[in-house]
């Protein structure tokens, strides 16, 4: 799976998103520099299918589909959109992160889930009091159960403190198991990670065909999978290019 967006912005002179070019695909990392205000979620919304941009375009695999995106990926996190409730617990976080998903939502799951992501001295924690690393990999482990997933838009991480690194090594998990994974975050951030995404991969061609605003890491050959992780569902066919809408989809969960 290709997502490509090609001079995407929104609004006037830059406001909330200059324009951008972004690819993310399968079995990669590719982090997004979105600096301030509303860019991050903007971005995050129209390369998930969730936005039209003013100008430029995005594609699945070289088609104009909104509806395949937002079928296909999660949208994590994202500020104002999909974040959680900050004073939620981790456990009742969890619980409703697992009822989108259709999965059990017992209270063996919900502590299971929390436990393999390194969670258990948190579950009774408020949401927004649970360190960085642990939120971002429960919250994206969980949104890749969701049925018909197969890639995920990670969306200001780094707004939750801790070391980058972190959140990175939670996408390269996700990439080793072929989602497509992209990550909005501002300009410290993805300098900081820059040097790690341009370590040569094992295909010529990895970084060659990267737009500029983004950097791009291969999934490594072997990465830690927790229990219960899985890869992403194989689709047989694109569905049919659905009208376009001009504000977010009200989903569930996006």
């Amino acid at each position: 799976m290709r997502i490509e967006a090609v001079g995407i912005s929104k609004g006037a002179n830059g406001i909330p998103l200059p324009e951008t070019s972004v690819l993310f695909e399968t079995g990669s990392v590719t982090v997004v520099e979105a600096e301030t205000g509303d860019q991050p979620t903007v971005a995050a919304l129209i390369l998930s299918g969730r936005m039209v941009p003013d100008s430029g375009t995005v594609t699945l695999d070289g088609r104009d589909d909104s509806a395949a995106l937002r079928e296909r990926i999660a949208l994590v996190d994202a500020p104002e959109v999909s974040e959680p409730a900050a004073d939620l617990p981790l456990t009742t976080v969890v619980r409703e992160e697992l009822l989108y998903a259709g999965r059990s939502t017992s209270r063996a799951t919900v502590a299971a889930s929390i436990a393999e992501a390194g969670g258990s001295d948190f579950a009774t924690t408020r949401i927004a009091d649970v360190p960085a690393a642990v939120r971002v990999r429960i919250l994206a482990e969980l949104a890749s159960f969701r049925p018909g997933v197969q890639g995920l838009v990670i969306t200001s991480p780094d707004r939750h403190g801790g070391d980058p690194r972190d959140w990175l090594a939670v996408a390269r998990d996700l990439a080793a198991r072929d989602f497509a994974v992209a990550i909005v975050c501002g300009a410290p951030s993805t300098e900081l990670v820059r040097p790690l995404l341009e370590t040569p991969s094992t295909s010529p061609s990895a970084t060659a065909s990267t737009p500029a605003h983004a950097a791009t890491v291969a999934a490594p050959t072997a990465a830690t999978t927790p229990v219960g992780a899985h890869a992403p569902a194989a689709h047989a066919a694109t569905p049919t290019t659905p009208a376009t809408p001009t504000t977010p989809e009200a989903e569930p969960r996006p």
